[in-house]
């Protein structure tokens, strides 16, 4: 399975050794960051020394006397059983925050060991926890490890073909090939991007698998919420968690809290809400009132929309079915814009240069779906689940503010006009190269 992050992974392994710090994945729970790393480890190195700190208990204990660092590195080599070699030898610390201080000794070890290439990973959910641990500020290199995109799933079908079109942006063949692409993204919508799901989906290509999977890991989420937070926290968080799918699929998508319980407050749900973002399983999505640079400076911090982790977690959530989904039924209509502005959220966070809001006016008469600030640039994007090429709303934000390019992203054919875009939504990937 091909991972786009692991042109970053190497990258960070071909740095001097004066340039590289060690390297830490950040990301929920079940999206691949352990095998990437050991993927990393078999492809580019001729051993990799393995600590799993939630496995190996009599590490436990590995940095609370001191971050010796010679020690350190003697009792890796003893629990692993391999020898370490600097320039040859990844060593791995995988959940690395179910250890003690764990977080803390990466900076020791890059002062004291930069010869040595030190990666580890661990759960958001985790990580964030450990307030009691001085963090290694300025000492670490992040890299954040998202669910497949769709790029991604088409090459994990071994649609590479499909992918180098998109990539080209050549329109025609495209256009000649928009039904294959229709359905697939339609499959992407119910598998979704978590590894293990679409491992078994091309394997199987079995959708009850599929399904089966995603709510084991949406069990293995529950489970979390119940053994991390304090205690008074967790009713609050399984109530925000479960009300998503409703919340999306109301026509405004603005998170309301009387909706998760009826005289809901803010107050009531704000840690709540931050645990959850924290631990990377929800993605927060304020409104802006202004269309300008820097869109940071218009925030509204009191109205916002919450998305899942994944696509395919959402439908899970939801109850929907393969054939209601990928046969666009009924049922189906109530649920199709959430979906597809899920799919788009997904899609534009995988660019980190990106930053992502919402936009209504003052007056609350129009709403576009998506604002990016894309290096100096903002870019409008409305999202429409079918082959719609109306956009009342992004003409109301285009009048008042006049950006040089503005998206549509539908099931239509990718159609320019002047300073407005149709991006067929398999394509949205490729928003970047249209704003250069």
């Amino acid at each position: 399975m091909k991972r786009l992050v692991y042109d970053k992974l190497l990258a960070w392994k071909n740095k001097s050794d004066d340039k590289r710090k060690p390297l830490l994945l950040e990301g929920a729970r079940q999206v691949g960051k352990s095998w990437l790393l050991e993927e990393l480890g078999r492809n580019e190195f001729d051993s990799v020394a393995l600590i799993n700190f939630e496995e190996d208990k009599q590490l436990a204990t590995l940095f609370d006397a001191d971050f010796d660092t010679e020690r350190i590195l003697r009792s890796i080599e003893i629990a692993s059983g391999v020898k370490l070699i600097p320039g040859k030898t990844l060593i791995i610390f995988d959940e690395i925050q179910s250890v003690s201080r764990g977080l803390l000794s990466l900076k020791y070890l890059y002062n004291n060991a930069p010869q040595y290439h030190i990666a580890a990973a661990g759960s958001l959910l985790g990580i964030s926890l450990h307030k009691e641990d001085s963090f290694p500020v300025g000492k670490v290199e992040f890299i954040d490890v998202c669910p497949l995109s769709f790029e991604e799933f088409l090459m994990a079908l071994g649609k590479d073909g499909m992918v180098d079109s998109l990539h080209n942006m050549d329109w025609e063949l495209i256009k000649a090939f928009r039904e294959q692409y229709i359905d697939l993204l339609k499959q992407y919508y119910f598998v979704g991007g978590m590894p293990e799901v679409v491992a078994s989906y091309v394997k199987e290509k079995d959708l009850t698998e599929v399904r089966s999977i995603q709510n084991d890991l949406l069990r293995s989420y529950d489970a979390d919420f119940s053994k991390h937070p304090p205690m008074e926290m967790i009713p609050r968080i399984k109530m925000v968690w479960n009300s998503i799918p409703s919340q999306l699929a109301k026509e405004n998508r603005k998170f309301v809290f009387n909706a998760v319980k009826p005289g809901g407050r803010a107050k009531d749900f704000e840690l709540a809400i931050e645990w959850l973002k924290q631990a990377g399983l929800l993605y927060k999505i304020t409104r802006i009132n202004n269309g300008t640079l820097p869109l940071d400076g218009f925030e509204d911090t009191d109205a916002y929309k919450l998305f899942t982790l994944d696509v395919g977690l959402l439908g899970a959530q939801s109850g929907l079915d393969a054939k209601t989904l990928i046969d666009g039924n009924a049922i189906f209509t109530q649920y199709k814009g959430a979906l597809t502005e899920q799919y788009v959220l997904q899609q534009l966070l995988c660019n980190e240069n990106i930053k992502i809001h919402y936009w209504t006016p003052t007056t609350g008469v129009a709403e576009v779906d998506f604002v990016v600030q894309l290096y100096d640039k903002v870019i409008p994007i409305e999202v429409k689940a079918e082959e719609n090429l109306k956009a009342k709303s992004l003409k109301s934000y285009n009048d008042k503010y006049k950006p040089e390019l503005s998206i549509r992203t539908s099931m239509s054919d990718f159609r320019a006009e002047k300073n407005l875009t149709n991006l067929p939504l398999y394509a949205i990937s490729e928003l970047t190269k249209l704003e250069q």
